[in-house]
Order: C-alpha cells, then sequence, then structure tokens
C-alpha cells in the first residue's frame, strides 16, 4: 500500500486515477466532492446500489432509523433549485464573494465557479437523495448524526467505485418547511442532508487533506500521532 495513502503527512499518489474502482482504499482516497455533472442519466440499478450500500451502514443498536428519499418530482426539484439559489446569495453577501475572472485559472477561482455552477444548477442535478433520520431517544441531534451519516459515506463510496460523483449540500435548510410538506416527512424525522450525485463533466482525483499529525493524537491532545516501533 505504499505510496497510495496519505499517512503522517506524506503526499498521496498522483497516478491516474480509474474511473471505476472496486479496490476500496482506491475508491476512499479519490471520494472528493463533485459538483459538476454531465447532461446524462443515472440508471436505477447504480443508484440501488449507492442505496443499498447506504442501508449496511452501521446504526445506534442497529434500529436503522434512517429514511433515503430519491427526489424526482419536477415541482419538489423546483423548491430545491430554489433554496440553492438562495443559499448562494446568502453565502456570497455573507463571505462577501466575488466571482473571479473568467480566465483565472487559480484553485480559488476553480473552486468558486464549480459552487457557483453547483448552485446555479440546483434541483436540476441528475439525481437527488434527501437522508432523513428518526432520533433516539436520549440521544442528541449530533450523537443521532452517528445513526445516519455514515450511511451517507457508504453511499458517496458505492458512487464514487462506479464512476459517479456526489456532493453533500445544505440547501434543505433554505426550504425545509416546503420539502416537509411535499415530501410527507414526519414531524418527529430530522433532515441530515441532500445529496447531489451524476456522472462527473471531469475526472476523479485524489483528496487533499492535512497530515496525520495534524489531526490524530496518542493519549493527550497535544501529543501528535507517531508510529511506535514493532
Amino acid at each position: 500500500m505504499a505510496g497510495r495513502l496519505a499517512i503522517g503527512g506524506e503526499a498521496v499518489s498522483e497516478h491516474a486515477v480509474p474511473r471505476t474502482s472496486a479496490d476500496l482504499w482506491d475508491v476512499m482516497r479519490t471520494a472528493s466532492a463533485v459538483r459538476r455533472y454531465r447532461d446524462e442519466p443515472v440508471s436505477d440499478e447504480v443508484i440501488e446500489t449507492c442505496l443499498g450500500a447506504a442501508s449496511w451502514a452501521p446504526s445506534g443498536g442497529n434500529q436503522q432509523p434512517w429514511k433515503f428519499v430519491v427526489l424526482r418530482s419536477s415541482s419538489v426539484r423546483d423548491v430545491v433549485t430554489a433554496a440553492a439559489h438562495k443559499t448562494w446569495d446568502v453565502m456570497t453577501e455573507f463571505y462577501r464573494i466575488s466571482m473571479p475572472e473568467s480566465e483565472a485559472d487559480d484553485p480559488k477561482s476553480r473552486v468558486l465557479r464549480t459552487m457557483a455552477e453547483h448552485m446555479s444548477v440546483g434541483g436540476a442535478a441528475p439525481v437527488l437523495v434527501l437522508f432523513c433520520v428518526q432520533p433516539q431517544r436520549g440521544t442528541t441531534e449530533l450523537q443521532q448524526g452517528g445513526s445516519i451519516f455514515p450511511g451517507v459515506q457508504n453511499f458517496l463510496l458505492a458512487a464514487r467505485a462506479q464512476g459517479l460523483g456526489a456532493a453533500i449540500t445544505l440547501w434543505h435548510g433554505s426550504c425545509e418547511d416546503q420539502l416537509r410538506s411535499m415530501v410527507g416527512i414526519p414531524d418527529d424525522w430530522l433532515i441530515a442532508t441532500l445529496l447531489t450525485v451524476g456522472w462527473p463533466k471531469g475526472g476523479h482525483h485524489p483528496v487533499r487533506r492535512k497530515p496525520l499529525n495534524e489531526v490524530a493524537a496518542t493519549d493527550h491532545w497535544d501529543q501528535s500521532w507517531r508510529k511506535t516501533t514493532a
């Protein structure tokens, strides 16, 4: 596995990234967020594989308190699009974002253009999946995330393995009342996230992450992770 994982701050190998992969390590190291999609349909078989992977995730007490809702209705998608546009407007005002010149090719400019396109397309993305969770007694909302976000991650990995791209969004926060009414979400359930999914316009690439000695520790918060000799 040497050269394939970002361990201890070592750079991830930039070797050619396959479009699809059955290798878990390749899938994890290249499952970056994808926000630009080709205008091509995604088959039910492919999405069902992702949903099946989501259902295999762990949950508190194996209660599986989740519901994954694929949004196909044009009226619901229109609501999502309006929410995405509203989210972009709020972000640009709050962070004082100004769009870069069209010829700008630095990483920040590319990211901003990708985000702008993602939120402009909004609910017109090829596939939308809403992840909902029913709170369990005695848990906080943060703790309850442990019974839904592993399913989200399984879905993302299954999507990447099949060559799909996907991104987590919080657009539902700008249209929650409408979504609840239109989708029929019970009052005692929470919306965790909304995923956009589709065939990427570009290719996949290795994720960029902080080195382990900045995010992992041994025994004490300030004692960075270090391997011990065998």
